[in-house]
Parts: structure tokens; sequence; C-alpha cells
């Protein structure tokens, strides 16, 4: 089919929910994409963070085929190994416990906020379920976590919302303070905010917020959809920040292009969910849980080291474009933002698409990049060419 006949069918048998690009891509090689025209695309989006080790990985596809051959699906009513052997890498590797597997980030987010508030009813009674999350959050579509995201345009239609958040402003303590309260259980934020702009979190603050949920036993809740699975330079990016979190979400990457996700507690909240107080129908899915095996099997130090080099590189390489369309460039490791002067996000996005160039939006004025984690310094130099051509550089 060709663009117009797959626009066509969208169109008539699909939700408008998406402002979809005019293209529709056909397949992909590393870091690579071609369209159903034949048109040749550098992609610095990854599916949003999602596509870790890029497009057409022989391993990942090979695992994917095996597994099928095997069972595609057996529910929670029964053991599998590929779902148990990724637990016992991932837990250790992150510092944490257990893990609860799922199937998005958003779910995941609902999973670790129903962990927050047990714990405290069963420590504490009633009264003790609010969270504190941080402006300009993001932490999915639900109608909890839509609540849960401290941006208040996505506080519309879809009332009533579910109750208990309040909001404070990123990297200050006397906000969070000015939050607190004897109804508080947690405190979620993301490290560095994706959807808000990408958006770093200043590390003596967030070390003052852990030792803030210690003192008063509030949970440290770390969403780690977007920046977890190796995104900026580690398994998680609290490992670069120096806290440890009570509970941990992720998804996106996780499965390199499958839809998969969970959250991950520490020792002190293993128990809280027990049998039938969470689940997932295809949670934990075999065919999922082998892709994202497969995906762990490149989560080492030297390739950390890769990702951290490569976003260095890609952020020291748009600085130097000298462009009087972006107004700093900033992130961690292969998670980076540029914001933008002199035209909208959306406008410099689409200049840089029709040039071959994919890339992402975020906050009101910050171009989003997202690369495959695999991307090699050939395909970041030539979306770099395209950005100097279309910039002006």
């Amino acid at each position: 089919m060709n663009f117009s006949e797959i626009k066509s069918l969208d169109e008539s048998y699909v939700l408008q929910t998406y402002g979809r690009n005019p293209i529709a891509i056909d397949h992909g090689r590393g870091a690579t994409l071609w369209d159903t025209e034949g048109r040749e695309y550098i992609d610095f989006t990854s599916g949003i963070g999602v596509c870790s080790l890029g497009y057409a990985n022989e391993a990942w596809a090979k695992a994917i085929h095996d597994q099928a051959m095997k069972v595609g699906h057996i529910s929670n009513l029964f053991y599998t190994e590929p779902y148990a052997r990724l637990a016992s890498r991932l837990a250790p590797a992150a510092g944490m416990a257990a893990a609860f597997f799922g199937n998005s980030g958003a779910e995941a987010n609902e999973g670790m906020i129903k962990v927050a508030r047990k714990y405290s009813y069963e420590k504490y009674g009633e009264g003790r379920a609010a969270i504190i999350t941080l402006r300009n959050s993001f932490h999915g579509r639900t109608i909890t976590t839509l609540k849960a995201t401290g941006q208040d345009h996505f506080h519309e239609f879809f009332f009533p919302f579910t109750e208990g958040f309040r909001y404070a402003e990123a990297n200050s303590m006397d906000s969070l303070l000015a939050a607190a309260g004897d109804d508080v259980c947690a405190v979620m934020m993301e490290l560095v905010q994706g959807e808000g702009g990408v958006n770093p979190l200043n590390q003596d603050y967030v070390q003052s917020v852990a030792k803030l949920c210690a003192e008063r036993d509030w949970l440290l809740l770390i969403d780690e959809v977007q920046t977890g699975v190796g995104r900026t330079g580690s398994l998680f990016a609290y490992q670069q920040f120096g806290v440890q979190p009570d509970v941990v979400t992720f998804a996106k990457g996780i499965a390199g292009g499958l839809p998969f996700g969970g959250f991950m507690t520490n020792e002190k909240c293993r128990n809280v969910l027990r049998s039938g107080d969470h689940g997932s129908t295809f949670g934990g899915n075999p065919i999922a849980a082998a892709a994202a095996n497969v995906v762990m099997d490149s989560m080492t130090p030297a390739f950390f080291r890769e990702v951290q080099e490569k976003g260095e590189y890609l952020r020291a390489g748009i600085a130097k474009l000298e462009s009087p369309c972006i107004s700093g460039v900033r992130g961690m490791g292969l998670m980076i933002g540029a914001g933008v002067q002199g035209m909208t996000h959306r406008e410099l996005k689409d200049k840089l698409m029709a040039e071959g160039l994919l890339c992402l939006t975020a906050g009101a004025d910050t171009l989003r990049l997202l690369p495959p984690l695999v991307i090699t310094r050939e395909e970041i130099d030539r979306g770099l060419a395209i950005m100097a051509r279309v910039m002006g550089a």
C-alpha cells in the first residue's frame, strides 16, 4: 500500500486522536528508516524512546520468532521462563527487590501509585494518601496518571479526576515543603522531565527530596518510563543521582519495540501488593519478555559509556552549529532537548523531516531527540548535517 491508501484507511476507520506526520514508515535498519515512497530518514525519535536497539536487530527478531514458535501467551496463571529470567536480571541490576510486569508506562505508574497508597494505608490507616508530583511533569494518560501529571492543560474534559495529588515546583524544596502535610504518603517525579521539555532535575534537589522522604516515611517514587533502560547512560537515571527509590517504573525501551512495562519495589515494599491486589492479563508476556532479555544483554557498562559519549557528541554537534534557531542544549545520555526560537518547535520539526531527519517536540519550545541507543556516529553526523542545512548554520 502507498501512503495515500494507508492515510485513507486511517481517516476512515481509526479515531483521530493523533497528529500524525504525513509519512508512512515501511522499514528500517539501525537508526535509519524508509517510508512507503522509498524516502530515507535518520531517526532521532526511536518510536518516542522505545526502539532502544534500533530497527532490524537480528538477535531481537530471532528471540521474538523463537519464543513465538514455543508459546506466545499463556497468562499469569502459569509460570514461564522469559519473565522470570528478566526479573532476575533487572531487579538486581537496579538495586531493587522485585518486579511487576505490565504493558505500558501509564499502567506502570498506576501500579506504583497503588503501592504507595496501600503501603501507607496498612501502616497508618486512612487519611494519608496524597502524592506530591512536580509541575511540568508527565505520568500518563489514564484518569489517575493524568491527574498525577503536573500540567494544567491535561486536567480538562475527563472529570472527575482521581483525587489525592498536589504539585510542587521542580528544584524547589520550599515549594515541596509548602505542599507537604500529614496526609502525604509519597513524592513522585521524573529525574529528567521528558514531555515537559527535557529538563534534568538538580542532583542536590533530588537527594534532598530522598532524604525528606526517608525522614517522613513517604515513599520515593521515580518515574523512569522515558529515562530508564540505558536512555540516560545508565540502566536507570537515579543511579547517576545518588538515590535509591522505594518504587521505580519503566516501559518504552525495555522490550526494544514491543509493548512492555512495569515497576520494581525495594525490600520495604516488596510485599505490599499481595495475591489479588494487582494484575495484568498480558503482563510478562513471553514474547515481549524474550525481547526484553535481548535488550538486557546490551545493558553493560561499556554500552552505557557509549550512550554517554554519543550523547555528548550529539549535544556538542548541535551547539557547534551556532544556529539562531537554537537557544541552548540540555539532557542526559541520548535524551536531548534543544530550545527553539524564531519559529515554533513544530515548524522546525517539520522542516527537518522534509529534509530527512525525524525529531520530536516537547514542552512549549523544545526539539526533543531520542535516537536509538545503537545509533552510529555516521548516522549522527548525517543528522547534524541536515540540521545545519535546515537551520542555516
